[in-house]
C-alpha cells in the first residue's frame, strides 16, 4: 500500500505518520509539504520524516498528476490551519483548503486512488444551539477557514463512488503534545499560560462550548479512514470525530488545567464581546462505525502530556502568543524576511518562475 500524506510537517502531520507507520508497517508513506513549518521542532527525539519513505517538497496548489500515480490512499492534511490565518490570508485560504483540494481529489480519482481522507472541522457548525450537532444538522461557518471545509466537502461529495471512497473527518478542536507543538489551540495556549506565568487569561466571557480531540486521536481516526470501505458509511462519509466527553465549555478546560497545575490563576474577559463559535458536536456515528479506533486520551491526560513536555523544553516564554508557536506568527515572520511572498510562495520558487518567463521571452 502506498500512502500520500499532505501537510505531513505541520503540528497534525507527526503523530499521522507514526500511526500509519505502526499500522501500517510494510506501507510506502510519502509527505508532501510546504515546509513553512518544517524547523518548528519541538521534543523530537528523531525528524518525524525518518518514517517516512519518501519526502516531496512542493506546494499543494500545484501539485501534478504524476504524484498521485500508483498511490493507494490520500490523507489531505494542507490547510491554512486556523481562523486567525484564514482571516489574515482570506483568498488564499479558500485556493488551498478548497479549490486546491478538489483539484487533488479529481487527479486522485483519475490516478485510480481508492480512499481519499479529508481533514475537514467541527468549526463548520459555527454559532450553535445547546443541542449537539450532528452530521445533519445546519452548516453555519463563520470563519474563511470554516466556509473553506463546508465548500471542500460539497464538492467532494459527488467525486465519491466507482471505487473512490472519500471520508471527510470532521475533527473536533485539536489539543495536546506533537513534534510540532503549536499554541495557537485553546487548551494548548492555557497550558502555556499555566506553565510560562501561573497565568491563564481567558481572551473571551468563558462561556462558549467546544469539542476538542487529542492529536493522537486523531491520528487514530485518520488510520481507521485510509481503509475505510464504502460498506461502512457508504462512498462518501462526512462524520464527526471525537468523542461525547470532550465537549466543554472554555472556562472548564481552564479550571482544569488550573486543577493539573496547582498554583494557576485564571482570570475571564467578562466585557468582552460574546464569541459566536460557540458549539456542541454529538459523536455517535464516528463511535458506531469506528468502534475500534475511539479517543484514547482524557483531557486530564492530555494536559498533563503538554505541561511535561512545555516543562522539558524549559519553556518560559510569557509573551508566547508573540512567538514562533503561534503558525500565523511563522508565516508573518517568513514575509517579513522575504522568504515567502504574498501569496505564500517560496521566494525561491518566484525567482525560478520569473527566470523561465525570461527565458521564454528570449527564445
Amino acid at each position: 500500500m502506498r500512502i500520500l500524506i499532505t501537510g505531513n510537517m505541520g503540528y497534525v502531520g507527526p503523530g499521522v505518520v507514526d500511526q500509519l507507520r505502526k499500522a501500517y508497517p510494510n506501507a510506502t508513506l510519502i509527505g508532501y509539504d510546504m515546509a513553512y513549518f518544517a524547523s518548528c521542532l519541538t521534543n523530537a527525539p528523531v525528524l518525524p520524516e525518518s518514517k517516512l519513505d519518501i519526502q516531496l517538497f512542493g506546494d499543494v496548489r500545484e501539485i501534478t498528476a504524476s504524484t498521485l500515480m500508483g498511490i493507494d490512499a490520500v490523507v489531505h492534511l494542507a490547510a491554512i490551519s486556523n481562523d486567525p490565518m484564514g482571516t489574515r490570508f482570506e483568498d488564499i485560504t479558500l485556493d488551498v483548503n478548497y479549490k486546491s483540494s478538489i483539484r487533488i481529489a479529481k487527479l486522485a480519482k483519475e490516478a485510480g486512488v481508492s480512499n481519499f481522507v479529508f481533514a475537514s472541522s467541527c468549526s463548520m457548525y459555527g454559532a450553535a444551539s445547546e443541542k449537539a450537532k450532528t452530521e445533519d444538522s445546519e452548516l453555519n461557518p463563520l470563519t474563511a477557514y470554516a466556509r473553506s471545509k463546508v465548500f471542500t466537502e460539497k464538492e467532494l461529495e459527488p467525486l465519491a463512488g466507482d471505487g473512490f471512497t472519500v471520508t471527510c473527518l470532521r475533527f473536533a478542536t485539536a489539543c495536546g503534545m506533537s513534534n510540532r507543538l503549536r499554541l495557537d489551540l485553546v487548551l494548548n495556549d492555557f497550558v502555556a499560560g499555566a506553565v510560562a506565568t501561573g497565568k491563564i487569561n481567558i481572551l473571551s466571557d468563558g462561556t462558549p462550548w467546544r469539542p476538542l480531540i487529542h492529536v493522537r486521536d486523531m491520528a487514530r481516526a485518520i488510520e481507521w479512514a485510509v481503509t475505510r470501505e464504502a460498506n461502512n458509511g457508504g462512498d462518501f462519509l462526512a462524520v464527526n470525530t471525537g468523542s461525547n466527553e470532550w465537549n466543554y465549555q472554555v472556562h472548564e478546560l481552564a479550571e482544569a488545567v488550573a486543577d493539573v497545575i496547582p498554583g494557576t490563576a485564571v482570570s475571564i474577559n467578562r466585557d468582552a464581546a460574546p464569541d459566536k463559535r460557540s458549539y456542541r458536536v454529538n459523536f455517535d456515528l464516528y463511535k458506531q462505525l469506528a468502534p475500534n479506533h475511539q479517543p484514547q486520551y482524557s483531557l486530564k491526560e492530555a494536559i498533563q502530556e503538554l505541561r511535561d513536555g512545555l516543562m522539558e523544553m524549559e519553556f518560559k516564554d510569557g509573551d508566547f502568543r508573540n512567538s514562533l508557536l503561534m503558525r500565523l506568527k511563522v508565516l508573518t515572520s517568513l514575509q517579513e524576511t522575504e522568504r515567502i511572498n504574498d501569496q505564500l510562495q517560496w521566494a525561491h520558487q518566484t525567482a525560478k518562475a520569473s527566470s523561465k518567463e525570461s527565458e521564454l521571452q528570449t527564445a
